[in-house]
């Protein structure tokens, strides 16, 4: 295990440490918190580690859990150049996990995040216990077809890069989309998605995984039927305008250990919309037997 850095945080009281550890050369911020059984935590497309802070101290009290910043994103160090695609930042999830000495673990994932954590079983069955997926980013669901067009546009990329010094109303209509009712929505929250993006070199990873997102896709349903017998529990909002949830009955008729768990009333973000809720489908989850050995991959 390589030797983490630990860092005094203002979360302290709840039990949340920031960690560093280096990745394929670079530098990854991961935030943890309790012990017991591991569980990783993928972010989203525009996210962040921070996304998760509800879950984290919820997660504690029976789980050793990590939420990374992948690399070029949140607080981890950029790298121009970059791989975006999903089957390297797969395996770069996988080398994080042996950076933070984890062997296997139940892996969440929301939105693109989502996508990542299927790859990573795909890839590495041996580090996947279970998946958990916020309205996982799937090759069946095209509401966001329309955006991944218009960014790959000289316009769309213009604005894209414009995007985060636009003024704070254009970015709260921005996430108000991402939720059932936007009233739910607070400053913190806000500012989690946007200070990230102000980073140098965030925009350009994200244009670049959007390059790539079509062929991402075809590749992501290439290798799905490898993951067929993954435990999997699929969590989607009903009013979810980013990940259409009617993709979840394709994608189950492939997972076919799947489950699936609507939060009435809710966006594409439950964690952070409805967080008491997501805790308690989370902890119901993690606290069964049936889903404590990891994959093996299928022949």
């Amino acid at each position: 295990m390589k030797e983490l850095e630990r860092q005094a945080t203002s979360t302290a009281q709840q039990g949340i440490e920031e960690l560093s550890v280096d990745v394929s050369g670079a530098r990854m911020h991961v935030l943890h918190a309790g012990t017991g059984r591991s569980v990783l935590m993928l972010h989203g497309l525009v996210g962040s580690s921070a996304n998760w802070r509800a879950c984290l101290g919820a997660l504690a009290p029976i789980a050793n859990v990590y939420a990374i910043d992948q690399i070029n994103m949140g607080k981890s160090q950029r790298i121009a150049g970059l791989d975006a695609g999903l089957e390297a930042t797969a395996d770069r999830v996988a080398a994080t996990m042996t950076a933070l000495g984890l062997d296997a673990a139940d892996i969440v994932g929301s939105s693109h995040g989502g996508a990542i954590a299927l790859m990573l079983a795909a890839r590495h069955p041996e580090r996947v216990r279970s998946l958990i997926l916020f309205a996982p980013a799937n090759p069946f669901s095209h509401a966001g077809d329309f955006l991944v067009r218009a960014y790959t546009a000289p316009l769309g990329r213009l604005t894209a890069r414009l995007g985060p010094y636009l003024p704070a109303r254009l970015h709260l209509w921005a996430l108000a989309r991402m939720y059932g009712d936007p009233a739910r929505i607070t400053e913190s929250c806000l500012h989690r998605y946007t200070d990230g993006l102000r980073v140098p070199g965030t925009m350009q990873h994200i244009l670049a995984i959007v390059d790539c997102w079509a062929a991402d896709m075809a590749k992501l349903e290439a290798v799905l039927p490898s993951v067929a017998q993954a435990p999997a529990l699929l969590v989607w909002g009903d009013r979810d305008r980013a990940v259409d949830p009617a993709s979840a009955t394709p994608l189950m008729s492939i997972l076919r250990r799947s489950e699936l768990r609507v939060v009435p009333g809710c966006g594409h973000v439950p964690y952070e919309e409805m967080p008491e809720e997501s805790n308690r489908i989370l902890l119901d989850w993690l606290c069964r037997d049936a889903v404590s050995t990891p994959l093996t991959r299928s022949l």
